[in-house]
């Protein structure tokens, strides 16, 4: 399968879409970024950096300071697609971030989202 188009989506322009689709649900940007930060180790500042520069996905994730040791406790079906059985580690990094999202969206309780 090829991913390359996801890739190369920017990070800034989908970011908007998330705080949205969090929003809507009741959820803020802070609770938004508190999962980016964890799921990738970025901060408000290197955040910033990266929808400043309008990086990729890509990239996005090649610069993460630290994706989260725990991503493995991240299961599910996201896009029709098990996010544990995705193969390709990029994509399943996005999909990782599109899990979080969605459970940060369908009201689950932070603990949980962080799987603490």
């Amino acid at each position: 399968m090829d991913y390359t188009r996801v890739y190369k989506m920017l990070f800034s322009s989908v970011y908007p879409l998330y705080i949205q689709k969090v929003e809507k649900k009741g959820r803020t940007k802070e609770e938004l970024d508190t999962v980016i930060f964890w799921l990738t180790g970025y901060n408000k500042d290197t955040l910033q950096q990266q929808i400043d520069r309008k990086t990729d996905f890509e990239t996005f994730f090649a610069e993460a300071p630290q994706i989260n040791p725990n991503v493995s406790k991240i299961t599910g079906v996201i896009c029709g697609y098990r996010v544990e059985d995705i193969e390709d580690k990029l994509m399943q990094q996005i999909r990782y971030l599109d899990k979080l999202v969605d459970e940060l969206a369908k009201g689950k309780a932070m603990e949980k989202i962080l799987r603490q």
